[in-house]
């Protein structure tokens, strides 16, 4: 008895002293917690950093996503068929589809019904048929990335997940995969064209200043900057139907102060327009196309009292490594 007495005393004892200090700690935590609190977002804050997290139902966030931009006319089969190619796209957040057919009923219904869809499609029905109506700054864009891809152009995932990881070193140019130029003559006017035509003092011509934007990525910031660019601008493009393109490699060069684009050399890229059944061809096959070109340069540049266009010869490859002064054309 006296051993268990004496072996209890002790237990009774520490059971105590620890029973204390277990209080002590708990009520310690209950007071650093307490006081943590007050350092949280309150339910307004915790909304506000939801819509920057802006996780998609994929749990990934919105800062490492995209956004597809396909604007469309007259070719609704084309626009089905991509659909159903681009919705797989790894990283892909939304697609907003710019429907240009004014009057008409967009196939939203027969979308639907062949659902489920990976990621929510959003059809935007234009009340006029611009060019320019794909640079609006959507609600519906959530990403810092847009990919904006012409209703004709079939680009393979491999290509797209390559050049987004490439716009993710290059945020603010324009990253893509159709590299175009301007060029001065003696006269002063500038001239629109490829890797073909050669500039004075280039040496060979295989340069660029622009990256067309109906197959790449670019911040979501300058569709807002768009919509803030002088009048003379969307009067431009308007008039033209055209060189919506054009204008925004101005208004990223001379955001940035530097070349506006980053060229990434495609390997599984091709037009689908020979296969649609609207009978609707691009708009590089009218006869004033190229000259159309040409002259929103001349008139941008007057528009913006200067060039800030600037040549680059960067090519990157899917191999990893930069090019300079290769011989291909765009």
């Amino acid at each position: 008895m006296r051993c268990c007495h004496v072996r209890r005393l002790p237990g009774r004892v520490l059971g105590d002293r620890a029973a204390r200090l277990s209080l002590a700690v708990v009520l310690t935590l209950l007071l650093v917690a307490g006081a943590l609190t007050t350092f949280l977002p309150s339910n307004k804050e915790e909304h506000v950093l939801e819509l920057r997290r802006g996780v998609n139902s994929q749990g990934r966030p919105v800062q490492d996503a995209f956004t597809l931009v396909m604007q469309t006319y007259n070719r609704t089969d084309l626009l089905l068929r991509l659909l159903n190619h681009y919705q797989a796209l790894p990283r892909l957040h939304r697609v907003i589809v710019v429907w240009n057919n004014v009057g008409e009923k967009a196939p939203e219904d027969v979308w639907n019904s062949l659902g489920p869809h990976p990621v929510p499609v959003v059809f935007k029905l234009q009340t006029t048929n611009r060019m320019r109506n794909r640079l609006q700054a959507f609600p519906e864009l959530e990403t810092d990335a847009v990919l904006m891809v012409d209703d004709d152009m079939l680009i393979s995932s491999q290509d797209l997940a390559f050049a987004f990881s490439v716009w993710q070193q290059f945020p603010d140019q324009i990253v893509g995969f159709v590299p175009r130029k301007h060029v001065p003559t003696s006269s002063g006017v500038y001239s629109y064209g490829g890797f073909e035509l050669q500039a004075p003092g280039l040496g060979d011509g295989d340069q660029y200043s622009m990256v067309l934007i109906g197959a790449s990525f670019f911040s979501s910031k300058y569709l807002d900057l768009f919509q803030r660019q002088p009048a003379a601008v969307r009067t431009l493009i308007d008039e033209t139907q055209n060189c919506d393109d054009i204008a925004m490699n101005f208004l990223v060069a001379k955001h940035i102060g530097k070349a506006s684009g980053v060229f990434v050399k495609p390997v599984n890229m091709g037009s689908l327009e020979k296969e649609t059944a609207g009978a609707h061809s691009g708009m590089w096959h009218r006869a004033e196309h190229f000259l159309q070109r040409s002259y929103c340069i001349n008139k941008l540049a007057a528009v913006y009292e200067g060039m800030p266009l600037t040549y680059s010869n960067l090519m990157i490859s899917q191999f990893g490594f930069p090019y300079a002064n290769h011989k291909s054309k765009a």
